[in-house]
Protein backbone atom coordinates (compact mmCIF):
# COMPACT_ATOMS: atom_id res chain seq x y z
CA UNK A 1 0.00 0.00 0.00
CA UNK A 2 1.70 3.68 -0.76
CA UNK A 3 1.33 6.46 1.17
CA UNK A 4 -1.64 8.05 -1.20
CA UNK A 5 -3.89 4.84 -0.89
CA UNK A 6 -2.81 5.22 3.09
CA UNK A 7 -3.98 8.39 3.39
CA UNK A 8 -6.76 8.62 1.05
CA UNK A 9 -5.61 11.54 -1.20
CA UNK A 10 -2.73 13.45 -2.32
CA UNK A 11 -0.89 14.29 1.24
CA UNK A 12 -0.89 17.78 0.57
CA UNK A 13 -4.47 17.80 -0.22
CA UNK A 14 -5.24 16.04 3.05
CA UNK A 15 -3.52 17.87 5.05
CA UNK A 16 -5.40 20.96 3.95
CA UNK A 17 -8.61 19.19 4.38
CA UNK A 18 -7.49 18.31 7.97
CA UNK A 19 -6.56 22.08 8.35
CA UNK A 20 -9.89 23.37 7.44
CA UNK A 21 -11.73 20.45 9.38
CA UNK A 22 -9.84 20.71 12.70
CA UNK A 23 -10.29 24.88 12.51
CA UNK A 24 -14.10 24.25 12.35
CA UNK A 25 -14.21 21.68 14.98
CA UNK A 26 -12.02 23.86 17.24
CA UNK A 27 -14.76 27.08 16.56
CA UNK A 28 -17.51 25.07 17.53
CA UNK A 29 -15.69 23.90 20.51
CA UNK A 30 -14.77 27.35 21.40
CA UNK A 31 -18.58 28.22 20.88
CA UNK A 32 -18.96 25.79 23.74
CA UNK A 33 -16.57 27.16 25.99
CA UNK A 34 -13.87 24.12 25.80
CA UNK A 35 -10.79 25.07 25.84
CA UNK A 36 -7.65 22.84 25.77
CA UNK A 37 -6.82 23.74 29.19
CA UNK A 38 -10.02 22.87 30.63
CA UNK A 39 -10.27 19.45 27.74
CA UNK A 40 -6.67 18.46 29.98
CA UNK A 41 -8.28 19.82 33.76
CA UNK A 42 -11.51 17.87 32.99
CA UNK A 43 -9.57 14.59 31.79
CA UNK A 44 -7.25 15.01 34.88
CA UNK A 45 -10.18 15.09 37.65
CA UNK A 46 -11.87 11.87 35.55
CA UNK A 47 -8.76 10.28 36.17
CA UNK A 48 -8.49 11.31 39.96
CA UNK A 49 -12.27 10.60 40.44
CA UNK A 50 -11.82 6.88 39.00
CA UNK A 51 -8.53 6.49 41.09
CA UNK A 52 -9.98 7.83 43.90
CA UNK A 53 -13.54 5.17 43.53
CA UNK A 54 -11.35 2.88 43.48
CA UNK A 55 -13.49 -0.46 42.94
CA UNK A 56 -16.85 1.52 42.90
CA UNK A 57 -15.27 2.91 39.65
CA UNK A 58 -16.33 -0.77 37.71
CA UNK A 59 -19.55 -0.13 38.51
CA UNK A 60 -19.72 3.71 37.29
CA UNK A 61 -17.98 2.67 34.10
CA UNK A 62 -20.35 -0.42 33.41
CA UNK A 63 -23.59 2.05 33.68
CA UNK A 64 -21.97 4.92 31.62
CA UNK A 65 -20.56 1.85 29.36
CA UNK A 66 -24.05 0.93 28.54
CA UNK A 67 -25.48 4.50 28.26
CA UNK A 68 -23.29 5.34 25.70
CA UNK A 69 -24.06 2.25 23.91
CA UNK A 70 -27.55 2.81 24.13
CA UNK A 71 -26.67 5.38 21.08
CA UNK A 72 -22.97 4.79 19.97
CA UNK A 73 -24.29 0.88 18.85
CA UNK A 74 -27.84 1.54 16.32
CA UNK A 75 -25.47 4.83 14.88
CA UNK A 76 -22.98 2.37 13.81
CA UNK A 77 -25.45 -0.40 12.42
CA UNK A 78 -27.20 1.96 10.47
CA UNK A 79 -23.83 3.37 9.19
CA UNK A 80 -22.91 0.03 8.43
CA UNK A 81 -26.25 -1.36 7.03
CA UNK A 82 -25.68 2.26 4.84
CA UNK A 83 -22.44 1.09 3.77
CA UNK A 84 -23.10 -2.77 2.95
CA UNK A 85 -24.79 -1.39 -0.23
CA UNK A 86 -21.77 0.83 -1.15
CA UNK A 87 -19.48 -2.39 -1.18
CA UNK A 88 -17.32 -2.74 -4.49
CA UNK A 89 -16.58 -6.24 -5.80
Amino acid sequence: MDLRGFLGGRPLSVAVRLAILSIVVGVLLSIFGITPHNLFMSLDHFARYVYDLGFGAFEWLIEYLVLGAMVVLPIWLIVRLLRAGDTKT
